[in-house]
């Protein structure tokens, strides 16, 4: 993996783009990926309704499981927000989970471990999980890049629509 450059500053449309974290178990993130949407901190409505069309999500999963599974704590999946429609969806009589519309993008699984010291809400913190405890976190334009070219390789300015 090559070192990126992020000091360059983003051009008008990235600074206008936010990017995201979710907190999902792998599982999950899969069945997101198949489906086209994302669901976050189990089903709320709120933190979905935070993200605007074009913004960026990436997931990180801590277990292959919700409930366990296998210790994961990797980054699992990284798409764009397609629309502004946060909706319901009945799962089943008793669970009706908020959800929007993702396109994610062909990617590898990144074990944290190996970008700690790289991530300015992980460097130099020794409980730095802390970050992920309400499901959802805000990251800024450096963070998003150094895990994205982790998850895309060298070939991750092509992949992804930034612009």
């Amino acid at each position: 993996m090559r070192e990126v450059n992020v000091v360059n500053k983003p051009n008008q449309n990235q600074e206008q783009r936010r990017y995201w974290i979710g907190v999902v178990s792998e599982a999950h993130v899969r069945c997101g990926e198949e489906g086209g949407f994302a669901q976050l901190c189990h089903g709320k409505a709120a933190p979905l309704r935070r993200m605007r069309q074009g913004d960026w999500l990436i997931y990180y999963s801590p277990r292959t499981e919700i409930k366990g599974g296998q210790a994961l704590q990797s980054f699992t999946a990284i798409g764009q927000v397609m629309d502004d429609e946060v909706y319901p969806f009945k799962m089943s009589d008793n669970f009706i989970p908020y959800r929007r519309n993702i396109r994610y993008f062909p990617c590898q699984n990144v074990k944290i471990a190996g970008l700690l010291d790289k991530l300015s809400f992980t460097k130099e913190k020794a409980s730095w999980g802390y970050s992920f405890r309400f499901g959802q976190l805000e990251i800024n334009w450096e963070d998003f890049i150094i895990i994205a070219n982790a998850m895309l390789g060298e070939r991750w300015e092509e992949t992804l629509p930034l612009s």
